[in-house]
């Protein structure tokens, strides 16, 4: 089980779970939309295992302690400086950093931002934004994959799916294989009054950073996994990914796996970070 605690960063209060010895090498793992920390439990207790410190947060909006007014506050460099915030608090120089779907695309941004912090990275399902733009440009398929970005920027929508106690999402998350108990913990998570809101606006606040054709490329050692059946990200995008990475690069694609990947192939994932964080720093 992880050592769950409140962390202050910045100004802000923070639920996160630890998993490990506190002097392993510290791995920053943010989660995506509509998930929560608890995406990571599988992960968590592998790194542990492994003899590694992960560390994984309810991200802005998400945790209750922060979970600011206003679209503005949602906005994705402060969500980054959230990311590297938390690693301060807890002491942490460097880390390696992990993410999956808008967490992904923070870990990008954060890759960027701080690079001689960043020991390595490591993204599931999230391509690199200029990748992702060269995809809206060039996959006609793309803009059909991402039409959920443009329905949450409408209010009926978010009230949809609070509806009969989330029985949308329920249904997606059963669709998606992620198991029902992981669902329960995500819809918790996003159940109380603001906090469904807060992690929509994420969406609002950077709807635009999701496919910025100008995101620099990233110099970290990087590990990126794609599941080929991911309805959300097209082979296009994901494979234009290496081109916006310097460093060395490893490209992992799991044949019949869709987008929440730490759900629903948890032992793929596991032994593909472990591979990556074994390996010697570049």
């Amino acid at each position: 089980m992880p050592d769950t605690r409140t962390l202050r960063a910045g100004q802000l209060d923070f639920t996160v779970d630890l998993y490990g010895p506190d002097d392993g090498a510290p791995v920053l793992m943010l989660h995506g939309f509509p998930q929560s920390r608890a995406a990571w439990r599988s992960q968590g207790a592998a790194l542990a295992a492994a003899g590694l410190r992960a560390v994984a947060p309810d991200q802005r909006g998400y945790s209750a302690g922060a979970r600011p007014d206003g679209v503005a506050a949602y906005a994705a460099d402060l969500i980054v400086g959230d990311a590297l915030a938390l690693m301060d608090a807890l002491g942490h120089a460097r880390f390696h950093l992990v993410g999956h779907d808008w967490g992904g695309q923070i870990a990008w941004l954060t890759a960027v931002r701080a690079p001689e912090r960043v020991l390595s990275l490591a993204v599931l399902s999230r391509p690199h934004p200029a990748a992702f733009a060269r995809a809206f440009a060039g996959d006609p398929q793309q803009a059909q994959r991402s039409g959920h970005h443009k329905a949450l920027q409408d209010d009926a929508t978010v009230a949809a799916m609070r509806a009969d106690d989330f029985a949308g999402l329920r249904a997606m998350f059963a669709g998606a294989g992620v198991p029902a108990a992981t669902a329960q913990a995500y819809i918790d998570t996003l159940a109380p009054p603001g906090a469904l809101e807060a992690a929509v606006a994420w969406y609002r606040a950077g709807a635009g950073s999701l496919r910025a054709a100008d995101v620099p490329r990233v110099a970290a050692r990087t590990l990126y996994v794609w599941g080929d059946a991911d309805a959300t990200v097209g082979r296009m995008a994901a494979e234009a990914t290496a081109g916006f990475v310097t460093g060395p690069y490893r490209f992992e694609v799991i044949e019949g796996a869709g987008h929440f990947l730490t759900d629903e192939v948890p032992d793929a994932i596991n032994r593909l970070l472990l591979q990556h964080l074994a390996a010697p720093a570049a």
